[in-house]
């Protein structure tokens, strides 16, 4: 018990010292390669027992309850489920394949019918690693085999990918959504607009970079497609289509809460399999396999990163570090600012999941106090977590692309490739913050 008496005396010398020896903890066990999840539960049970005394753990249990009880939190391995499904199915793959409509013969097609198909993935399912995955194995062969620029193609597939975050049904703006106790229907059509426009910078991005150097996009030399082949092509977006208007339909109709709206998008994929003729006991079982470890992880963090910030904020933690941030500067644009820094470094290090648990019941509260829009900072939030995707050392986009990029694209490679999209990143953010409206926040 000698490293408990050490703990209340460190509680004499005020909260102060405790903020900063709680935050070298976890930076010291993190870098001893341990599980963020079991990192922050550790720290929180060491410091509520240090403290409170053993009297405090039931304070841990419910604060870890009231997390997991949420109904809303259902939607999550829905969603999840609906993009394991998209990962074993071939129903992207007829997708890419129809978007050739959409490019045909102009420069940079290809690469553009890529992000097409990213937007129409991101608003099917909301995750990441798995679009990113499927377009390293759908679009970047594609890309090579016609003389794309290697960065370009590397980076459109990892940039297109990310747009997971911000499109609806995004799984970042559902936790954001849980944490800061704001309505999951009002991010998501706050994030729709914002979610094309970064879409919208990547094509004007390429469409000019190819225009001033045509040699990075060749144009393919095949020939006019023909109309049955144009007709057996426009087969590959109807189920996708499908999907998509009965999820989002459904959510912005009114029809269906975010819950009931992922259900109806997994039967809707699974219904797509059937169709399809590709549906199988393997095909599900995988998927629920995949869906169990990715949910898995994400509860576990929220579970550590809940128990963390609850003692934390027992403690008056989060009061100091809110009086801290405050105290920075008069104007709230500044603060935002800062706040934006943090969460660039944190993401650098750390899971979205994990960032978000941590940090947004702190800024949440502080962002309401300057007049702000809970709803629009978590549009900013989800697009700053875009810039996390991609940012070395650890941008986790970069990683999923090298499982599937052939042997000799390097991780460096990769991340040289990305900053022009970090740039295109951060210009939207910066758009966001100059001009809050593009949320349409207004008319909520």
């Amino acid at each position: 018990m000698e490293w408990l008496s050490l703990l209340i005396d460190f509680k004499s010398m005020g909260i102060e010292w405790a903020t900063f020896a709680m935050f070298a903890s976890l930076l010291l066990l993190l870098l001893t390669g341990m599980p963020l999840a079991f990192v922050t539960l550790l720290v929180a049970l060491i410091f509520a027992l240090g403290w409170f005394g053993p009297m405090a753990v039931p304070l841990i249990t419910s604060r870890i309850f009231s997390f997991v009880n949420s109904f809303v939190f259902v939607s999550v391995p829905m969603f999840v489920l609906m993009a394991a499904i998209l990962d074993r199915s071939g129903i992207a793959r007829d997708l890419f394949d129809a978007m050739r409509l959409v490019g045909g013969r102009l420069r940079g097609g290809v690469a553009i019918q890529t992000l097409l198909v990213a937007v129409v993935l991101a608003a099917m399912s909301g995750i990441i690693g798995g679009e990113v995955v499927l377009l390293g194995l759908l679009a970047l062969p594609q890309m090579l085999r016609l003389g794309y620029d290697r960065k370009l193609a590397i980076g459109v597939c990892c940039a297109g990918g990310a747009l997971g975050t911000m499109i609806p049904p995004s799984i970042v703006l559902i936790v954001y959504g849980l944490t800061a106790n704001v309505s999951i229907g009002d991010l998501f059509t706050a994030s729709f607009v914002p979610g094309l426009m970064l879409a919208g910078l990547y094509v004007v991005y390429i469409l000019v970079r190819v225009h001033f150097n045509p040699a990075m996009a060749p144009i393919p030399e095949e020939g006019e497609i023909p109309p049955a082949e144009k007709l057996r092509l426009l087969k590959g977006l109807f189920l996708p289509g499908l999907v998509v208007f009965f999820v989002l339909g459904s959510i912005y109709g009114g029809i269906a809460s975010v819950t009931e709206a992922s259900a109806v998008g997994v039967l809707g994929v699974t219904l797509s399999t059937v169709v399809r003729g590709e549906f199988s006991m393997a095909l599900l079982f995988g998927a629920a396999r995949q869906t169990l470890a990715t949910v898995g992880m994400i509860v576990w963090i929220g579970i550590g990163a809940t128990a963390l910030v609850g003692v934390f904020n027992l403690m008056g933690g989060i009061n100091f570090v809110s009086e801290l941030i405050t105290g920075i500067s008069e104007e709230p644009i500044v603060i935002i600012l800062f706040m934006m820094l943090i969460l660039f470094v944190l993401g650098m290090f750390l899971d979205w999941v994990g960032i978000a648990l941590l940090t947004m019941p702190i800024f949440v509260p502080i962002v309401v106090s300057l007049g702000y829009d809970p709803v629009w900072f978590g549009v900013v939030f989800a697009m700053n977590m875009q810039v996390s995707f991609l940012s070395p050392p650890f941008g986790p986009a970069a990683f999923y692309l090298k499982s599937v990029a052939p042997p000799d694209i390097s991780l460096g490679e990769i991340f040289q490739s990305l900053l022009p999209f970090i740039g295109l990143q951060i210009l939207a953010l910066a758009l966001l913050l100059a001009f809050p409206g593009i949320t349409l926040i207004e008319g909520l």
